[in-house]
């Protein structure tokens, strides 16, 4: 942990980080003299939406006192556009020569060259996506990885490591301060804090309130009150209001769920999902095909479609998105320009005049000074999403697109079409630190990640039942430090035959134990080919 927050020096020479309590400890403790006998300054920033100081500014000036004394920052993001952000903040601090980029979007040999730089300690900063956690550069001053929560940091091949577990073990092992930010607050980042690893770095709620946009939201007694039909419309009367005031001085976000058309279609009778009768994949519509329907898999037509369950012969939209979005709202809104960032067509920036932004979670396109208004829509069935993370990655998506609306002392608002639920009252409040505390003391409550850690074992049944037996589970610990779940089937595989899935619970204090068998049977099952070979992954975001 770094010095007291209350200890704080005041904002005099910490530029952004002033407004945070512990931010000027923490830049002090980066530009200071490495002592030995000292713990290594460790923080997990919760984000105020401000864009006068945005995430870009704040992670530029903590690289800016890591590199005055005498040492370099590796500062990781989740994304291209990201990184174009950051690049910018940091191009006023440093010399182009001096800041090294390691993305997959660069070309072979200007990455190789950013490498070589970095290894040889030419770049004072170097920034990347999730694969530059990996990056060696030498005498590290700062690690930073900017919305850890994020499913890009998470590397899609073996061994799938996250980019902030990455950049933990070299803090931990090199004695490297760190810094993890973010405008929503990770289950991981909180337990760090509540462990006392790390120190949190947040405004007070004045400077909160005054930072933040209004946020509001639909489905509260007030509103409901005013406007029965809220909970039926998609954007309700409220939505329309703010939008239309908005819409007078500049552009308006409307975050949806969804890319395409129309994805999914449903009975209009039994509401039962429609299926292709060819491969049994989900229909919907395209803007070139509104009359009738295409399976999303093999691209064939259904002209002659009925419900397999009632007979029917028509269908509804069970989900929209963000193209037939931009048409509804071009219908209510005329004259208005109507501007879609979402799949293939994503937009870094639009400029700063009237206009209606249709945007998915992540490809929301910047705006000089904020935008006016942002309507969030389909929030109730992103939180229908059966997975543990949901609720988290909600709050995380909601809380990056308020972060792109102006204050509301400029006037900024974000409207909020979702039922109340515990995590719209985090977002309405500005609480993201809270309710990641409290998520986290019931994941405690229940043995989940990551109040523990977890390996996922697949693979067919007889392989996975076959790896568990070599493993012998009840030598390794008991409950509760140690539960196994059963195996379980997933999904067929390209040749129809049954996935199955065991998952493994451990403590945090016998997890090198139970990793060190597990790869003791994983290398021995491979070699003696006893059985099908099965995937173990530890620790997977995904998994539950």
């Amino acid at each position: 942990p770094v010095a007291d927050p209350d200890s704080d020096p005041g904002p005099a020479s910490t530029g952004p980080w002033g407004l945070y309590r512990g931010g000027a400890a923490f830049l002090a403790a980066l530009g200071a003299e490495r002592d030995p006998g000292q713990p290594t300054p460790r923080a997990v920033a919760a984000l105020a939406p401000s864009a006068e100081a945005d995430w870009a500014r704040l992670l530029a000036a903590a690289c800016r006192a890591a590199v005055s004394a005498g040492r370099r920052a590796l500062v990781i993001v989740p994304d291209a556009t990201a990184l174009d952000r950051l690049a910018a903040a940091l191009a006023p601090l440093f010399d182009a020569e001096r800041i090294a980029r390691l993305s997959n979007d660069e070309g072979l040999s200007e990455r190789a060259g950013a490498h070589l730089r970095a290894r040889a300690g030419l770049a004072d900063v170097v920034i990347g996506t999730r694969s530059a956690a990996f990056a060696p550069v030498p005498e590290l001053g700062l690690l930073a990885c900017f919305d850890d929560g994020d499913p890009n940091l998470t590397e899609r091949q073996a061994p799938y490591a996250h980019a902030r577990d990455v950049l933990l073990l070299r803090s931990a092992r090199q004695e490297v301060p760190l810094l993890l930010s973010g405008y929503a607050v990770s289950a991981e980042a909180q337990r760090l804090v509540d462990t006392g690893w790390a120190v949190p770095l947040s405004p007070d709620r004045e400077d909160l309130r005054r930072t933040s946009p209004l946020v509001v939201a639909t489905s509260d007694s007030y509103q409901r009150a005013r406007d029965p039909l809220a909970a039926l419309a998609r954007i309700p009367q409220r939505a329309h209001q703010a939008a239309r005031r908005a819409l007078e001085h500049g552009p308006v976000l409307v975050q949806v769920a969804r890319t395409g058309y129309a994805p999914t279609l449903a009975c209009q009778r039994c509401r039962t999902p429609a299926r292709c009768p060819h491969c049994h994949g989900p229909l919907g519509l395209t803007r070139d095909s509104r009359s009738h329907a295409e399976c999303r898999w093999c691209g064939r037509a259904a002209a002659d479609w009925a419900c397999p369950s009632c007979g029917n012969r028509t269908w509804r939209l069970s989900t929209v998105g963000a193209l037939r979005t931009a048409e509804e709202l071009g219908r209510a809104f005329p004259r208005v320009p109507v501007i879609s960032s979402s799949g293939e067509h994503v937009r870094a920036q639009v400029p700063d005049r009237p206009a209606l932004v249709v945007a998915t979670p992540g490809a929301e396109p910047r705006v000089p000074g904020g935008y006016r208004a942002a309507l969030l829509l389909d929030g109730d069935r992103m939180l229908q999403r059966d997975a543990l993370r949901s609720t988290e990655d909600v709050l995380r998506r909601w809380a990056n697109a308020c972060a792109l609306v102006r204050s509301r002392q400029e006037g900024g608002e974000v409207v909020v079409t979702a039922e109340q639920s515990s995590v719209l009252a985090a977002l309405v409040r500005w609480d993201p630190s809270g309710w990641a505390r409290r998520e986290l003391a019931e994941r405690r409550e229940l043995g989940l990640p990551p109040a523990v850690r977890t390996a996922a074992i697949t693979g067919p049944r007889t392989g996975v039942e076959a790896f568990l037996r070599a493993l012998d589970p009840p030598s390794l610990g008991q409950a509760p430090a140690l539960r196994v779940i059963d195996p379980i089937p997933l999904e067929p595989d390209g040749e129809d035959q049954e996935l199955y899935r065991a998952l493994v619970f451990m403590s945090y204090g016998i997890a090198p134990q139970v990793t060190a068998a597990l790869r003791r049977v994983r290398a021995a099952s491979s070699a003696a080919r006893e059985h099908a070979p099965v995937q173990v992954r530890c620790d997977g975001s995904d998994v539950l």
